[in-house]
């Protein structure tokens, strides 16, 4: 099991490699300059040679390219003055010399072109909001979508179950950002003096009276369009699941036992039938996340995707290329945890 975890740990540390390699190179050929962004048009050439020496930009691309990787690894050799320990921090493993370390520490991100910020404390900061979407658009979509899959198999061939089929294939053809504005559209707007919901809102909203609390209602439409598409796909999963189950000679021999339906179905039928829906939904935290970015952006979500989008409209490289790695390591996390759990709960799982 050790080799089987240290294994998937250096798969994903290369994924990550590569990712980050991606990115740097995507964003070198994007127009804009970060010094000018920085420095501003009045600036001296001092103060822009300054600003690129910070930045690492005074240095030929393999150089920059090292000194971006030495920076989002969590493992990196940093200057061991005054300043090399404001900006890293972390904990020193070996001391090379008097000049650097071999430092382990959170990765560094670089800052914000727009507020100065580190970029990991502002994507932490906005990280809780899509979490909860995420989370809870998976859960929506997963108690919805298991029973409306056993209406259909227990309905099958009737135009119940056909009505369900097609707007399940509906669900998984439309976009993400589709479904968004037709749900914003429908229960925030038109229908929001009966829904008692509305176009935007925080899952934490602070009142002058009683200060910040927790209004879950705000969740509800973000959830509901962000958990389309897996509901769809849940529906389907779960109805061909349940078909199956329910031709096979253990279910027939008890009905003839004289078992209630009820008892053949929810005892007998639905949990043998859910295990495909269980190994389907679990990888997809961190695809819920990664596609809540225009969600968030619809409803004015507190979220990776809505800081990222307008840092892209503002043209704040360091936040979409650190939400970039960000959202790469929450997958290559997932999918760890996820294969570990496989290799735990089925022993037929190869651990090579």
């Amino acid at each position: 099991m050790i080799r089987f975890i240290l294994s998937r740990l250096w798969q994903g540390a290369l994924v990550l490699v590569g990712v980050a390699c991606t990115v740097f190179f995507l964003f070198q050929v994007l127009p804009g300059d970060p010094v000018a962004l920085l420095a501003g048009q009045r600036s001296d050439a001092a103060t822009r040679a300054a600003i690129a020496a910070d930045l690492g930009l005074d240095q030929p691309l393999p150089g920059q390219l090292l000194g971006y990787l030495n920076d989002v690894s969590p493992l990196g050799l940093h200057p061991r003055d005054s300043a090399g320990v404001a900006r890293y921090g972390g904990f020193t493993l070996l001391p090379l010399g008097s000049e650097r370390a071999l430092v382990l520490k959170a990765p560094y991100l670089r800052r914000s072109f727009q507020s100065n910020k580190e970029v990991l404390s502002i994507l932490l900061d906005h990280f809780t909001g899509t979490l909860w979407l995420a989370l809870a658009a998976m859960l929506l979509a997963t108690v919805v979508g298991i029973a409306l899959g056993m209406v259909a198999a227990l309905r099958a061939h009737t135009w119940l179950d056909r009505t369900l089929v097609s707007t399940s294939i509906l669900g998984i053809s439309v976009p993400s950002f589709v479904a968004g504005i037709l749900v914003a559209i429908t229960f925030g707007y038109y229908w929001s003096s009966y829904t008692g919901l509305n176009l935007t809102g925080q899952l934490y909203e602070t009142d002058p009276f009683t200060g910040r609390h927790l209004v879950l209602k705000n969740l509800l439409l973000p959830a509901l369009a962000l958990g389309v598409r897996p509901l769809a796909i849940i529906v389907q999963l779960t109805r061909s699941s349940m078909l199956d189950v329910l031709s096979q000679d253990y279910i027939r021999t008890a009905r003839a036992k004289g078992l209630s339906e009820y008892r053949v179905v929810m005892g007998h039928a639905l949990k043998n039938a859910l295990n495909p829906v269980v190994t389907a939904v679990s990888g997809w935290l961190a695809s819920l996340m990664a596609g809540a970015f225009f969600i968030e952006y619809i409803f004015n979500w507190k979220g990776l995707g809505t800081v990222t989008l307008r840092a892209v409209e503002n043209l704040d490289f360091p936040v979409v290329m650190g939400a970039t790695v960000f959202i790469a390591a929450l997958f290559v996390l997932v999918n760890i945890v996820v294969d570990i759990f496989y290799a735990l709960l089925d022993p037929r799982v190869k651990l090579g």
